[in-house]
């Protein structure tokens, strides 16, 4: 047991000097705090300005392949034209296409379904060779024609037959790859704008979600009526104006 009780301000000083994250970087927090009240962090939203991990083709099969699992219809846009391909194309240029979080030094072996991804190679690399296998083998079986220049039937018959694990595409893993992209089109198309995806918040706006308001208390008054009030993003805006584009 210490002689004396721990005070508060030790406390957070010993705090700061562990995240911190060693003794080059350490520095030591007296008086006010060096952050403000209620302050946010909110992730930095998406630019235009082209494609950083996709080229053209894999861009053009992943937004015709999101507008197959997501068509669109008089309730709103498919996949791909709610920017499902930018909110990946994005993903898969960072931390989540590398791995860079999770530990990747094997040893590897199969797993269970239930324990997720268990590859050797990162969704950036798996998204790469799966789509280029995709794309020979329509260019084999539909005379040159790549993904995007079938007819909507057949993308549908190839989409149902890599989902039940009988596409026969040399060098794809059919359900781990499918279930790995219907995932991400579904992140695509419900999370936030500020991640490129939900193009005009129409994934919100079909659901009804309100997005990230700060309250509700004009609903106090307004009891058993429904909810009509447009969404809002983390950027704050109702518009759309800010959305990305190609």
């Amino acid at each position: 047991m210490p002689d004396a009780p721990t005070s508060r301000r030790l406390l957070l000083s010993a705090t700061a000097l562990i995240a911190l994250g060693g003794p080059a970087a350490a520095r030591s927090i007296r008086g006010a705090l060096p952050w403000s009240p209620n302050e946010a962090y909110p992730p930095p939203r998406v630019t235009a300005g082209g494609w950083l991990y996709f080229t053209a083709e894999e861009a053009a099969s992943i937004e015709a392949i999101a507008n197959r699992l997501i068509p669109a219809d008089a309730l709103g846009p498919g996949g791909g034209e709610a920017g499902c391909a930018i909110y990946l194309d994005r993903q898969l240029a960072g931390p989540y296409g590398s791995s860079s979080w999770l530990y990747m030094q094997g040893p590897f072996a199969r797993g269970t379904p239930e324990q997720g991804l268990q590859d050797e190679r990162p969704p950036a690399a798996l998204y790469r060779q799966s789509l280029s296998a995709i794309n020979a083998h329509c260019r084999a079986r539909f005379g040159g024609r790549a993904f995007p220049a079938l007819s909507p039937e057949e993308q549908d018959a190839l989409l149902h037959a890599i989902d039940e694990g009988r596409s026969g595409i040399a060098g794809l893993e059919d359900k781990p790859f499918f279930e790995m992209l219907l995932q991400n089109v579904m992140e695509g198309f419900f999370a936030d704008p500020i991640y490129g995806g939900n193009r005009d918040m129409a994934g919100w706006k079909l659901l009804g979600f309100p997005g990230t308001r700060y309250d509700y208390r004009e609903m106090l008054d307004r009891p058993n009526q429904p909810y009509r009030d447009p969404p809002v993003p983390l950027s704050g805006l109702r518009a759309a104006s800010w959305q990305v584009a190609r």
